[in-house]
């Protein structure tokens, strides 16, 4: 092969990566604020032109997609891709309140009032084990928390946390797990691994 094509393959050749962003970091790797802020630069060595797919709030923490190839980043947001969460919030949540959550419910979005779509969510029982938070949530003798499991398909700026909040009991901790069919399984927080690629596609999707 001439020197020439082998440039051309280098410079077609993109990488993709799966995170586990840990609390307090954004989901950029600039930020041209003069306040200090961690990014994900700080994390892995990622490659020139590595981008976040999506985002994930500083206070948040979960499953992050980044790829170095534009073109993979827009044909995921652009789809209807399902995400999960799993929320830690004040208080025993109820059976009630989690059947609210899947029928839609009132939050504020762009300074109105926005109903939600129907989403899937249940109550977990058994605590996850994602290792302590880097900035504690608060102590247990403030009372009681409880996790639950909400997937939904639209991305309102802090929408689950609105939604958990709208029902009566606020999101004390959000980590996402899944995108499309993609999960976060044991990655630990911090940790990167790098992939062929992203087969997102929600199971009850079909290609057309």
């Amino acid at each position: 092969m001439c020197i020439f094509a082998q440039i051309s393959l280098q410079a077609m050749s993109h990488q993709h990566f799966i995170l586990h962003k840990p609390y307090g970091y954004l989901s950029q790797f600039i930020y041209e604020l003069k306040r200090k802020k961690k990014l994900l630069g700080e994390l892995y060595d990622f490659p020139e032109g590595t981008m976040a797919i999506g985002r994930l709030d500083e206070d948040s923490e979960g499953l992050l997609l980044l790829t170095t190839d534009g073109k993979v980043s827009e044909q995921i947001r652009s789809k209807k891709v399902d995400k999960e969460y799993f929320v830690q919030v004040d208080g025993i949540i109820t059976q009630e309140a989690i059947e609210q959550l899947k029928k839609g419910v009132e939050i504020g979005f762009n300074g109105t009032k926005y109903i939600t779509k129907p989403c899937e969510s249940r109550l977990i029982l058994e605590i996850p084990n994602f290792g302590v938070r880097g900035k504690k949530i608060r102590d247990e003798r403030h009372g009681p928390t409880s996790w639950a499991s909400i997937t939904v398909n639209e991305g309102k700026f802090r929408q689950v946390r609105k939604m958990t909040a709208a029902v009566g009991f606020p999101t004390l901790r959000l980590i996402r797990v899944r995108i499309g069919n993609v999960h976060l399984n044991d990655l630990q927080s911090g940790e990167v691994i790098e992939v062929e690629n992203f087969n997102v596609k929600n199971d009850n999707q079909i290609d057309k």
